[in-house]
């Protein structure tokens, strides 16, 4: 955000952006989403992992042409433009940092660790990158970084919380076996079952935080997707980012907030601008579930 500021972004933008992106970037490993599903449906993580990349790029792309669109004619004159030489040699600084997901993915893939193990390697690769490669951790920062974490924390908690409780609400009803069963008989078969989970999903997450929405509702729509013949790994990630668009589209999405809070910007000022970024998300799941092989393709390598 401050190097944006610079260039004379609008921190409503940024945080929009962030929060489309935040959507954009659910099915990317180590997404403690696709765990969830895997944990709760049984469909291979490995495979979720392996069929999340390609979708995540196809909105990536879509995103990234708002961005080009929106900025076209944008005025860098004053913006300091760099060799070649010396972007590479920034990304040869930076690529120790750039492996850490790729190392959280590896230890995951190949049973290194679990998936709750896998946070403690991803803290202790950073701390020893900045200890030793960058040399640049100040432990005296140490205390009011944790005293910030505790605070961001303790504010995305609250926000979970209430959809948890949301989550118990529906639960108790018996909403979500209802839903179950009248989404089972939509007309159009795979089709058809496809476009009412991305109507259904974009919903849930407007009002549920996504681990408690997947608990609720992946045992009882995913073997109804594997029987009208929707592949898991497909549905998966249907339904990942159809979740994410409700969950990070205002006005009642609680992703957002959560993005707004970690700007530290008010709600209001990204409102304006939230909005083709959200259509370019829905532009891109509907171009992912319509090719499956954007999710399967990769399984068999």
């Amino acid at each position: 955000f401050p190097e944006m500021q610079k260039r004379g972004a609008k921190p409503g933008d940024l945080v929009a952006l962030l929060s489309a992106t935040g959507a954009q970037t659910e099915t990317i490993p180590p997404s403690i989403v696709l765990i969830t599903i895997g944990s709760v449906t049984g469909v291979s993580i490995a495979a979720l992992f392996t069929g999340g990349m390609l979708p995540a790029l196809v909105l990536g792309i879509a995103l990234c042409f708002v961005v080009w669109w929106r900025y076209r004619g944008e005025d860098l004159s004053h913006v300091a433009k760099q060799s070649r030489r010396e972007i590479g040699r920034l990304c040869l600084v930076a690529a120790p940092a750039i492996a850490l997901p790729f190392v959280i993915r590896a230890a995951v893939v190949e049973g290194v660790a679990t998936a709750t193990e896998v946070s403690t390697i991803g803290i202790a690769y950073a701390v020893l990158a900045g200890v030793i490669i960058y040399r640049q951790f100040d432990w005296r920062r140490l205390p009011r970084m944790l005293v910030d974490t505790a605070s961001l924390t303790g504010a995305i908690i609250f926000i979970v919380g209430c959809a948890t409780a949301m989550a118990w609400g529906l639960t108790q009803s018996g909403f979500s076996q209802d839903l179950a069963r009248a989404m089972s008989a939509v007309p159009g078969g795979a089709w058809g079952f496809l476009a009412i989970s991305m109507l259904a999903f974009i919903i849930l997450g407007s009002v549920l935080e996504g681990i408690p929405a997947i608990v609720l509702f992946g045992p009882l729509l995913f073997p109804i997707a594997k029987q009208v013949g929707v592949h898991e790994v497909h549905y998966a990630m249907v339904v990942i980012f159809a979740m994410g668009i409700g969950l990070f589209a205002p006005p009642f999405g609680v992703g957002y907030y959560g993005a707004c809070a970690i700007s530290k910007i008010n709600p209001d000022e990204g409102l304006k601008y939230i909005w083709a970024y959200m259509l370019a998300l829905l532009i891109g799941l509907v171009v992912v579930a319509a090719f499956p092989w954007l999710s399967t393709g990769f399984l068999k390598f």
